[in-house]
């Protein structure tokens, strides 16, 4: 019995210390992805239907949301605490500490906002959904994207990761950043002065060195909540949350507060918050109108450019312009076409960009933009692997040339 009660946590630590890797959260964020799929494109469509609009919470606190909703508004608040806490961790303590360091994947991703959106409103140009469809391929799927370079990129730097980390959170928050100025709707001063007040309670706390659980994770869930009621996108809460969060340890703590979190609620993002949202975002239904539409309708051609096109072409040229302008510098160890393999993960939207998807478009519409997003994200995918591969193999054979002795003439 003993031995029974000690190897349920143990074999619990393991199964989150597996979920920390980035390979195994990207394959369950295709699993979730693709299970909806088949779902919404089966005679069990109704039910993954019902289920993903079905209501749930409180009325009095404006919290009666769909399930769906929950996903988007709730767990994906989780997922960037989790990415605002390691971009922070980096930027503080990390490689990308250095200013000439922490700018070259700041630059990349304002190209890799502005070029994908610009590429996006070309294509769309004329159509009355231009106006709408350009914010969707703006952002970089962190999970996605980490899981495809640490399956296919064994033979990259460790800075092609730190980059594109760098890269895809900054991304990310500037896409959160489109969200909170383009997607709030009636906006509520007194909840927003609320949330700004709990905000300052947390950094305060953070300050005084409080490290009870007790208090902060009811002070998190209400600062959700004043920030859900205020108009803002919700998921701007976890990023305030983890950017106030306290990254140097002192010296008799074991880890500082930002590592302990992100160690604790990494698995939750990458085992439950993450794959949920696919789940419930990913369930397009792909009947024969749709497919046709598809190969023709600009939004679809629009998002689809956006990323494959737009994503490489915007990150690439703009860290290259930086570093030609002597604003950033590479990497020693990350060459200029190890940068273009790199760039183009960036073309992975998926997570943020279904989610700007659905935020921007109606839903005959935004179900277009999402397939387009899946089929994008996965071509990019594919194409980053194939470079990643070789540039592994080229990488290789450059060290065993080096490494090989002279010859005898």
């Amino acid at each position: 019995m003993s031995h029974r009660r000690r190897s349920a946590p143990a074999a619990l630590t393991e199964f989150a210390r597996y979920l920390r890797t980035e390979t195994v959260g990207g394959v369950v964020l295709l699993v979730a992805a693709a299970i909806a799929l088949v779902l919404a494109n089966t005679p069990l469509s109704s039910v993954y239907t019902a289920v993903r609009d079905a209501e749930l919470g409180p009325h009095f606190l404006h919290l009666d949301l769909t399930v769906g909703d929950w996903a988007k508004d709730g767990l994906l608040a989780i997922f960037f605490f989790v990415a605002g806490l390691e971009l922070k961790r980096e930027l503080t303590l990390g490689e990308l500490s250095q200013f000439k360091a922490a700018i070259l994947p700041v630059v990349a991703a304002l190209g890799g906002m502005v070029v994908p959106a610009a590429v996006a409103l070309a294509v769309a140009w004329g159509d009355p959904r231009a106006g709408d469809v350009w914010p969707v391929p703006v952002a970089t799927d962190i999970a996605f994207a980490l899981g495809v370079l640490a399956l296919v990129g064994s033979g990259m730097p460790s800075s092609a990761r730190v980059f594109l980390l760098s890269l895809a959170v900054v991304d990310d928050l500037g896409a959160i950043l489109l969200i909170a100025i383009l997607f709030t709707s009636g906006f509520n001063l007194i909840a927003a002065a609320v949330a700004v007040a709990l905000l300052g309670l947390y950094a305060y706390l953070q300050h005084r060195r409080v490290t009870s659980a007790w208090i902060y994770v009811p002070l998190a869930v209400a600062v959700w909540v004043a920030v859900h009621s205020s108009g803002v996108h919700a998921t701007v809460a976890g990023v305030a949350l983890a950017l106030l969060t306290r990254v140097k340890k002192d010296p008799y703590e074991r880890e500082a507060p930002a590592l302990r979190l992100e160690h604790r609620l990494q698995p939750w993002s990458a085992g439950l918050a993450v794959p949920v949202f696919a789940f419930f975002a990913a369930g397009v239904p792909l009947d024969g109108e749709a497919i046709g539409q598809l190969t023709s309708d600009k939004v679809v051609l629009a998002v689809f450019a956006g990323l494959v096109v737009g994503k490489l072409v915007g990150i690439t040229g703009a860290a290259l312009l930086a570093v030609r302008l002597k604003l950033a510098v590479l990497p020693p160890d990350l060459g200029k076409r190890d940068l273009v393999a790199v760039a183009m993960l960036g073309g992975v939207g998926f997570t943020v960009s279904l989610l700007i998807a659905e935020l921007a478009l109606d839903p005959a519409d935004a179900e277009l933009a999402k397939a387009a997003v899946l089929i994008a994200s996965a071509v990019a995918a594919l194409l980053a692997a194939a470079l990643l591969t070789g540039r592994g193999r080229a990488r290789r054979r450059n060290a065993e040339g080096t490494a090989r002795p002279a010859s005898a003439d």
